[in-house]
């Protein structure tokens, strides 16, 4: 009998995208630290998962069967979202506690910045992740939407100041003269890159995630 015809998805590779053949996807992933890829039967199921985050097919929620995937895993990304753009977040253990952030950029999952661990909390994280975005894009001259899954970051931007309530002491001051610089960043650069709420009901989890809820 000969053997079925299975699709690979490389989320993140050297080249990302589907390959039908094991060996093409081993091309693409083996030694890649940080590789994301999963095999699928039909080529619209690759093509739908190659369209979505990795998160909703591969690790824990992998063990569910196709039916419970169906009911769960989100909507594939609308064209605007899967076009070259970066998705920022943001990791603390405790608020405040232990935080960093970092930046991916969602065709290809390469993790382009990152930044931490320092003591603060995930809304200053947040809000710092976007920022960086901003002065990273500016100054390679290269312009792309940056998603934030924060209201309250997204906020800040806009008003170009991190209200947070964090007590500046000598714990935090290396973090308070941080956000220092990116208001006055914000202040002083004006940037016509959209900044857009990534909606993760509808999407997963955002690709900059860093994988730490319970």
């Amino acid at each position: 009998m000969a053997k079925k015809q299975k699709y690979y998805v490389v989320w993140a590779g050297v080249n990302p995208g589907i390959y039908d053949s094991w060996t093409d996807c081993q091309l693409q992933t083996k030694g890649y630290e940080g590789a994301q890829f999963k095999a699928f039967d039909t080529r619209q199921e690759a093509e739908q998962a190659f369209a979505s985050p990795p998160h909703a097919y591969i690790g824990k929620r992998a063990a569910h069967t196709a039916k419970a995937t169906r009911k769960t895993a989100p909507l594939p990304l609308p064209e605007a979202v899967r076009n070259n753009c970066l998705a920022v977040d943001a990791a603390c253990s405790g608020n405040p506690g232990q935080m960093e952030y970092r930046g991916v950029h969602l065709p290809s999952g390469q993790q382009v910045f990152h930044y931490g661990p320092v003591y603060g909390t995930n809304n200053i994280g947040e809000f710092l992740a976007i920022v960086h975005a901003l002065a990273l894009l500016k100054q390679k001259g290269q312009d792309m939407p940056v998603y934030s899954d924060s209201r309250n970051a997204l906020l800040w931007v806009k008003q170009k100041k991190c209200k947070t309530k964090l007590p500046r002491n000598a714990r935090s001051e290396a973090l308070f003269q941080l956000i220092e610089r990116a208001e006055k960043w914000l202040h002083e650069n004006t940037y016509a890159t959209p900044l857009r709420k990534w909606e993760t009901e509808q999407w997963g989890e955002i690709p900059a995630d860093f994988g730490r809820k319970h």
